[in-house]
């Protein structure tokens, strides 16, 4: 059974086997330039009394690779359940080669067993290694920039990515089995796993622990690589030293902790301020606002805790393909 499935799946299996290679050369070279270029950066300012620009040139240098790169495993779970997963059992009821294998001494739990355990197992175990090797090949790149939590960093690094395969593979077989036939299926696979992979960390992730409730100081350096600064004292884009998740953000406060937005000085600054200069005008007052945030520190936490509801998702779909196999006659 196991070599039947190899042979139906063959193709697929060789096509992401040459895929993973060339991705594989290709990070193993982008790491070694990577790790190089880092301690190539701290030896070159061991004796200055601040790295960040250095640090931050660094980081600039192999953002836009990086972020390539992690938008690439972002989207390598949904390819693999719609090209793998959700052809895997279509296209046998499309040719009815099914009947032939039940007829055989191969009942039909084992023959469904088998075939989401290997292209399951091969899906897992392919972005697994791609992740692991993009999260040592950017890892430097990542710390100085301490976003680990942003949406598309957080997606493509650590074992998550690996568990999202999974369950894409398995969801795009279940659906096969219940559709019976392979476009619709790909299609399927492609809308449900979109809208969990959107769903869960706008409505899910930021509960897997309670956030916390602290005031950031606006400095200028904070105040520069924000993306918003409204009119009345509304901020986006903030990141905050130490790479926390920051979920929510107030307006721009005083020392006093009232917003700013209306008064005449933070209207001056907007007013008369070049963008060069704004962030000296804001950061002269002492404002600072209020977050919630989960703290870096939790970052593995909610790696193993995404980890564990995927691999749940994974066990009840697959429940499910079972109950319809059992469920259905032909």
């Amino acid at each position: 059974m196991i070599w039947l499935t190899w042979r139906q799946f063959r193709t697929q299996a060789l096509i992401g086997l040459a895929a993973l290679l060339v991705l594989a050369g290709y990070l193993l070279l982008l790491g070694l330039d990577v790790h190089q270029a880092h301690r190539d950066t701290l030896a070159h300012c061991a004796a200055r009394p601040d790295c960040s620009g250095a640090l931050a040139a660094f980081a600039d240098r192999y953002r836009l690779r990086a972020d390539l790169l992690g938008y690439l495993l972002l989207v390598l779970p949904a390819v693999l359940g719609v090209f793998c997963g959700a052809p895997l059992l279509a296209r046998e009821f499309e040719a009815g080669t099914h009947r032939l294998v039940w007829n055989q001494s191969v009942t039909r739990r084992r023959w469904l067993a088998v075939k989401l355990a290997v292209v399951g197992g091969s899906c897992t175990l392919a972005t697994l290694l791609a992740a692991l090797l993009l999260g040592w090949a950017t890892g430097p790149v990542a710390a100085v920039q301490g976003a680990r939590f942003e949406p598309v960093a957080f997606a493509s690094h650590g074992p998550a990515p690996a568990v999202y395969a999974a369950f894409a593979a398995v969801l795009g077989a279940t659906l096969g089995l219940h559709l019976r036939r392979a476009v619709p299926a790909m299609a399927a696979t492609l809308a449900v796993f979109t809208v969990v992979q959107l769903a869960v960390p706008a409505l899910v992730r930021p509960h897997y622990r309670a956030p916390e409730r602290t005031s950031v100081q606006l400095t200028e350096p904070i105040v520069a690589n924000l993306t918003k600064i409204g009119t009345y004292g509304d901020i986006g884009g903030l990141r905050v030293p130490g790479g926390p998740w920051v979920i929510d953000t107030s307006p721009i406060l005083d020392r006093g902790g009232a917003p700013v937005g209306r008064t005449d000085w933070f209207q001056d600054c907007m007013d008369h301020s070049s963008p060069a200069d704004l962030p000296r005008c804001l950061a002269g007052h002492g404002v600072h606002v209020d977050v919630t945030q989960q703290p870096a520190d939790r970052y593995w936490t909610f790696q193993a805790v995404e980890s564990a509801l995927f691999a749940l998702l994974t066990a009840v779909t697959a429940a499910l393909a079972f109950r319809r196999l059992r469920t259905r006659a032909d």
